[in-house]
């Protein structure tokens, strides 16, 4: 296992490098200048020369990149351009408070999505099931600038439940969690579903029901844990697509966190913090999809007499 690990770590160098050569090409070829985007228009010529003579934005597309990748892989990965400071410490001051809005919605949405999924695939075509189709058809179906929007009319404005301004409290949470877990858990709850219509019909289950087993154990144990696999990998891409899709809710709630970052020093041609985002992020899907893969070795045993017969064939 751990020759394993250490095997997909390795595989994940080529892809961060590949993320990051594709980056730093769309941003260094986008229109705009970036001492122009900082000093303003007024600036002088003199300033602006040297402005990008401080930056390297003078030298060649490679020499800038390879430049960047020194600096990234001993730990510098630069300074602001907007705002003069090391982009690891603005990374630093809002990487938090993206991944509790992340992690919280994540964890929303296992919470009530997979059990939902589960009584609606074992109640099928019932009222639970009808109810649970319909439900997460309207929940996948709204914009989350709206939902959002509506959420924090009702709660913060009319019933004054939870805050209208953004600060870092347990209830300052709530409604961008939901607003985020909203369609994804509808997402989940049909994947699950599904999933679970499959396996529910197979010979085993109904074997196990011959035998007398119970009905709770038939669900739990043999049903669901057969048709996690999918789940499992259908969770892994809900959780990158928070990690990064979080930029319309935080505009919404006025969240401090790297989403919004990303915007502002896109339109500012900020390449400095756009990369290291980049990267940060690409090193965390890079961990996620390590981590899923190694779930699904308890998930599914036969993963892993599988890897223990390859490694035997090759001693």
């Amino acid at each position: 296992m751990i020759r394993y690990i250490l095997k997909r770590l390795a595989l994940m160098i080529p892809v961060i490098v590949s993320i990051s050569i594709v980056i730093f090409a769309l941003m260094s070829f986008t229109p705009g200048d970036p001492a122009k985007m900082v000093l303003g228009p007024r600036a002088g010529i003199d300033a602006l020369e040297a402005f990008r003579d401080e930056h390297g934005l003078n030298d060649p597309f490679w020499v800038r990149y390879v430049n960047y990748i020194w600096g990234a892989v001993r730990g510098d990965l630069g300074v602001s351009y907007r705002t003069g400071v090391p982009v690891s410490e603005e990374i630093a001051n809002r990487l938090p408070t993206t991944l509790k809005v992340a992690l919280g919605s994540m964890v929303m949405v296992v919470i009530l999505g997979i059990p939902i999924g589960v009584l609606s695939a074992v109640k099928q075509y019932s009222l639970l099931d009808n109810t649970t189709l319909v439900s997460a058809l309207l929940l996948s179906s709204m914009p989350g600038f709206w939902l959002g929007t509506l959420l924090i009319l009702l709660f913060a404005l009319q019933m004054g439940w939870l805050p209208v301004t953004f600060s870092e409290n347990f209830k300052s949470y709530i409604l961008p969690w939901f607003t985020l877990a909203a369609a994804l858990m509808a997402t989940l709850v049909r994947n699950t579903r599904s999933n679970m219509l499959e396996v529910v019909r197979a010979d085993y289950i109904k074997m196990a029901r011959a035998k007398g087993a119970r009905e709770p154990r038939i669900i739990i144990a043999h049903s669901l844990r057969n048709a996690l696999m999918p789940i499992v990998t259908i969770m892994g891409m809900i959780f990158m697509e928070l990690l990064g899709g979080t930029v319309i809710i935080e505009h919404v709630f006025a969240i401090p966190g790297l989403s919004s970052l990303a915007l502002v020093s896109v339109r500012r041609v900020d390449v400095p913090v756009v990369m290291g985002i980049v990267l940060i992020v690409a090193i965390i899907g890079g961990f996620i999809n390590l981590f899923i893969d190694i779930i699904y070795v308890f998930i599914d045993p036969r993963l892993k007499s599988m890897y223990i017969r390859r490694k035997d064939l090759k001693e």
